[in-house]
């Protein structure tokens, strides 16, 4: 029988697989100007240079990953990250809401990519043992 550290081993390189997987995922969200497959709502001026989001990529390097306490931790130290990525109140007075263009966080795609990298690690630690 594989002792703890066999386990171990087996669940940081998951969650390492893990956060190495969706911070590739999260990023090409900016090219695809989508949270995989839902596109963000275009901008209203068509003076405006540059693509959605990336306009000087601040934003888009802001997103770090770590492993935590046996999780993915995901963060973006951007001031307006979060009013971009949960659709928030933006603006000074009266201020306006950002349409959201969510770039990180948790969905039905994550959930699978998540899924697949579990059971594929669990089948190679599985198979070596044989």
């Amino acid at each position: 029988m594989p002792n703890n550290k066999d386990f171990k081993q087996v669940l940081n390189e998951t969650l390492n697989d893990i956060k190495v997987n969706l911070t590739e995922e999260f990023d090409k969200n900016f090219e695809r100007k989508a949270f995989f497959d839902q596109k963000w709502q275009p901008r209203k001026s068509k003076k405006a240079k540059g693509s959605l989001l990336i306009v000087s990529s601040r934003l888009r390097r802001g997103t770090k990953a770590q492993v935590i306490n046996n999780s993915v931790v995901f963060t973006n130290d951007t001031p307006y990250a979060a009013v971009h990525n949960e659709g928030l109140r933006a603006g000074r007075g009266r201020g306006f809401t950002m349409p959201k263009r969510e770039f990180i966080g948790d969905s039905p795609k994550v959930q699978e990519i998540c899924k697949e990298i579990i059971e594929n690690n669990i089948n190679d630690f599985l198979n070596n043992l044989l």
